[in-house]
């Protein structure tokens, strides 16, 4: 088989039957058009317009006395104090714990997930023995599962790891199942006609075309992870950026609070600039990322 072959293979052929060509150049064309008038810098920053303006009017609204400090603290009051608790070394203390917790949970989440994930798109009866249970695990809220949690492992760092990676299992296991499953049946007859062998087909036409559910997978898993680590420190965590919370609630202390919840929210934002940095670079080869993002 010539080069050219196995390349129109892995790179064109992913995703070119799905729509009729007529689709296909629209959908194609109006993110260009949009990005040639504005450019990407030009997007970037007005992605950051809505953030932006709302901490302006936050602020004007505490420094004219609509807001009392008690209640929700100016953005300049929250600066400081973020300024003083890192000065002390209290606040990137607390953050190395979080981030720290959160990575060993996600690496453990997606590595169980995506096995699973994989065993079940591959295989129905992997699917007839896991899928199931998986789904009803699936459903049972944090809060309900905590106290068992708690009786199983304590209140120590395997709790909280154990917590974040069971979060970040189920998004990463149902975009995996539902990437392998979507993958056009014609490509694979293709690959087939061109005389690929099996591993090949996962290798250069499944796992590809499966990617772009895998990485929205990550995206949710992200985001997921932090909401299970602000839940599992909330109970008997002596560090982190939820026990940061949780003892300035004691104290009344509402801008240690604000702090807590805009440093949640700066993280979210730079794991899932991570998370499209890695779909622009992994899925170059497709019309609806890279250079179109």
């Amino acid at each position: 088989m010539s080069n050219m072959e196995l390349s129109g293979i892995d790179r064109t052929v992913i995703g070119a039957d799905r729509a009729p060509s007529s689709q296909r150049a629209d959908s194609a064309l109006a993110p260009t058009a949009t990005k040639g008038k504005l450019g990407t810098r030009g997007l970037q920053l007005l992605s950051w317009f809505a953030p932006i303006a709302l901490v302006v009017i936050w602020e004007w609204l505490a420094q004219a006395g609509w807001l009392l400090p008690q209640v929700l603290p100016a953005p300049s009051k929250v600066i400081r104090t973020a300024f003083k608790l890192a000065t002390t070394g209290t606040l990137l203390n607390d953050l190395g714990v979080s981030l720290l917790r959160a990575a060993a949970g996600f690496v453990i989440g997606t590595a169980i997930g995506g096995g699973l994930g994989i065993l079940v798109g591959f295989s129905r009866i992997a699917e007839a023995l896991i899928d199931r249970s998986v789904q009803m695990i699936r459903a049972i809220p944090f809060l309900a599962a905590l106290p068992l949690v708690i009786v199983w492992l304590g209140v120590g760092e395997t709790q909280k790891i154990f917590l974040v990676a069971l979060g970040v299992t189920f998004p990463i296991y149902i975009n995996t199942v539902l990437g392998i499953r979507q993958v056009d049946p014609k490509l694979l007859e293709l690959g087939r006609v061109q005389g690929l062998s099996s591993l090949q087909l996962i290798r250069r036409i499944i796992l590809p075309g499966a990617l772009p559910s895998i990485l929205t997978g990550v995206r949710s898993a992200l985001a997921t992870a932090w909401l299970a680590l602000v839940v599992a420190e909330t109970i008997g965590a002596q560090s982190g950026i939820g026990f940061l919370a949780m003892d300035a609630r004691e104290f009344l202390r509402t801008d240690v609070i604000v702090l807590t919840i805009v440093i949640y929210a700066l993280i979210g934002v730079a794991a899932d600039g991570i998370a499209r940095f890695l779909e622009r670079r992994l899925l170059a080869w497709h019309p609806n990322y890279g250079a179109a993002r």
